[in-house]
């Protein structure tokens, strides 16, 4: 069932956003050559707890899962598309790195991502973020009442066809509020027009995920959880939670 919701929880949802951002914001403050993927998550754990905010995914098990989600936040690196589990590894220079962090607060939720380039940027890798970047930035846009999910997927990927990047078939962004997951699931393809129609107090993480090697095939690693471009080409996923209203799209995740 997909809620709409009120002004105050619009309100509310926000300032679950302001953590999330606050966190990701520590991570990339935090992340730098040497750094371990397990030195970041404490990085956002520390946020949260300082907001006094609760964590939608640590021990988060979904049916595909064969263990809790151990961590706050999801650390993809290079290959790594998305649900990255923190480890010991240490960051090097000109790793490509997607951080994907949540957050709860006062029974509301709220859900972004980031990628970035630690140390020595490849000119590839820059790229690949900013068509990710533009690609949400379209998928924001296309958020509005009157419009339905499908022109969201389809502002998507058409900047996915446009750059020449595949997207992992099945997955995209999804409802959300009281939960880090609701309905409606929300496709980063599709035909204008058709699909969910989008009202006010409609709220959604939309969050494209690029692959640069074109294909939209991907593997699941070991840890059952990680999900890699099958080519070894390099990933990028940015997301933000995004409130649709009568004035636009409100970016509830904002800095």
């Amino acid at each position: 069932m997909v809620e709409i919701k009120s002004a105050d929880a619009l309100q509310a949802m926000r300032e679950a956003g302001r953590v999330v951002a606050n966190a990701l914001a520590a991570v990339r403050e935090a992340a730098d050559v040497g750094v371990s993927l397990t030195e970041l998550d404490e990085a956002a754990r520390a946020v949260l707890k300082k907001a006094g905010a609760g964590s939608p995914f640590l021990g988060y098990r979904p049916a595909f899962a064969f263990s809790p989600f151990p961590a706050v936040i999801c650390t993809s690196v290079n290959d790594a598309i998305v649900h990255g589990i923190p480890t010991g590894y240490r960051l090097r220079d000109g790793d490509l790195v997607s951080i994907d962090c949540g957050a709860e607060l006062d029974g509301w939720t709220g859900d972004a991502a980031d990628s970035f380039i630690v140390g020595t940027p490849r000119p590839a890798d820059q790229a690949l973020i900013d068509a990710t970047r533009a690609a949400l930035a379209a998928g924001i846009a296309a958020a509005t009442p009157g419009n339905r999910l499908g022109d969201i997927g389809h502002a998507i990927g058409t900047a996915a066809r446009s750059a020449g990047c595949g997207m992992p078939r099945d997955f995209g962004g999804h409802g959300i509020g009281r939960s880090m997951h609701e309905d409606p699931h929300v496709p980063n393809r599709g035909r204008p027009g058709r699909g969910f129609p989008l009202r006010p107090g409609l709220t959604l993480a939309i969050e494209p995920m690029f692959m640069a090697g074109g294909r939209d095939d991907y593997r699941t690693a070991s840890d059952g959880w990680s999900l890699h471009t099958v080519d070894g080409s390099r990933a990028a996923h940015i997301e933000h939670t995004v409130a649709v209203t009568a004035e636009g799209p409100w970016i509830l995740t904002a800095p």
